[in-house]
């Protein structure tokens, strides 16, 4: 099955709706402050997407002294999206409007290793149930944006060699949903991508032009925004990160090579490190936590072992934070970012981690590519995957088409 034309708009048709999505409802003069163009330029561009019904007058603007004016955003006749944000071990799915406001929400605790057939099917029951509980139907769905935690070839959506997603190599993602959703785009990318966009057009550092986002979870992803947009590389997996080897002695990765930053500072490897640390009787704390978790610690189980002072804990998270850190500098030095966000999971669990990225990027990099650097974390925290994922798809609900050797007037 193949999926829905996306609506072929001009360059500055696209302009415009790209700033509803963002900012809401807007008046043509604010529209013309935003794109550069002239009044005369938005004027037609605007009416042509209201001859088309994608856009209608929702209202006044406030007066500012003579004739108000008029407010545009997108007519509710256009439909809806849905955003899903599947991580390793959840699922978050939001219904939303074009303006990204979100209408319904749902998550749950998810196992990805469970398989396409029983995820999914979950999944899109859900989607189902929500329409229903909103008055709304499948047809009215007209994107689905969707992160997955694995390599995705961004072309087709199919994930490639997940390492942490068995069954799902190659699965049809895309038709899947769109057996239920027929009028619905949708869009498969990698969730750190998903976290990168949904800052890049929703978080505070939407003025950001060049930044990475860096994810720490049950793995360690990279989505990188350049100009202004995901950068996804010839074939999609841009910005794999966690594969950087980091000690050529370190541990065998599940990739197969040694010393991974991620198989030595992700998740895992630090619940690990806390185990053998707990068994071995160097932390009072960590062994009490073990024993009250069935003999089973986490990465979360030492950030808060960490706020209760205990200085193993404190220790494996400097650890991790350094060898992340040292990593990034290499990133920094060749890709030159303005920001570098950290979110996932895993970035919860205590200051120390980001102190000793930061301590680790400053050290070894050069001192050009770091006068302005800012490392922090994301704004939008646990929410970023959710709206990028929404972002996802109204990015590719409307699209401009190209034509060889023509340039659309200014």
């Amino acid at each position: 099955m193949s999926q829905p034309s996306p609506y072929v708009l001009t360059r500055a048709e696209k302009m415009i709706v790209d700033l509803l999505s963002q900012h809401g409802a807007l008046s043509r003069t604010e529209l013309a402050w935003h794109t550069g163009y002239s009044r005369a330029k938005i004027g037609a561009a605007v009416q042509s997407l209201m001859e088309r019904r994608i856009l209608e007058e929702v209202g006044d603007d406030e007066s500012r002294g003579g004739r108000r004016a008029r407010l545009l955003n997108f007519s509710p006749n256009i439909g809806y999206i849905f955003g899903i944000d599947v991580g390793a071990t959840s699922v978050d799915i939001a219904l939303s409007d074009f303006t990204g406001r979100i209408l319904s929400r749902f998550d749950t605790p998810a196992d990805v290793r469970d398989g396409p057939d029983l995820l999914l099917g979950m999944i899109k029951d859900q989607m189902l149930a929500m329409l229903q509980s909103t008055g709304l139907t499948p047809d009215q769905i007209r994107g689905i944006g969707i992160g997955v935690p694995g390599p995705v070839e961004f072309s087709t959506g199919l994930l490639i060699a997940p390492p942490i997603m068995p069954g799902w190599e190659a699965f049809p993602i895309r038709e899947y949903f769109n057996r239920f959703f027929p009028q619905a785009i949708v869009i498969v990318d990698n969730d750190v991508n998903v976290m990168a966009l949904g800052e890049l057009r929703r978080g505070k550092n939407i003025n950001a032009q060049n930044f990475i986002f860096i994810k720490i979870g049950t793995g360690i992803g990279c989505g990188i925004v350049c100009q202004g947009k995901i950068y996804r590389g010839s074939s999609g997996c841009a910005g794999d990160v966690g594969h950087i080897c980091v000690d050529y002695n370190g541990p065998i990765c599940h990739c197969g090579n040694r010393g991974c930053v991620e198989a030595m500072a992700a998740g895992p490897a630090i619940a690990a490190k806390a185990m053998q640390a707990a068994q071995e009787g160097r932390s009072p704390i960590l062994q009490q936590l073990m024993e009250s978790n069935n003999g089973i610690l986490t990465a979360k189980d030492v950030g808060i072992a960490a706020a209760r002072g205990d200085r193993v804990s404190i220790g494996l998270i400097q650890e991790s934070g350094k060898l992340i850190g040292e990593m990034l500098a290499g990133v920094v030095n060749f890709f030159n970012p303005s920001l570098i966000l950290i979110g996932g999971g895993v970035s919860n669990i205590g200051y120390q981690l980001l102190s000793s990225i930061r301590q680790a990027v400053l050290a070894r990099s050069l001192p050009l590519s770091t006068r302005d650097l800012r490392i922090e974390y994301n704004s939008l925290r646990g929410e970023a995957g959710i709206y990028g994922a929404i972002y996802l798809a109204l990015e590719h609900i409307f699209t401009t088409l190209a034509t060889p050797g023509i340039e659309e007037e200014d």
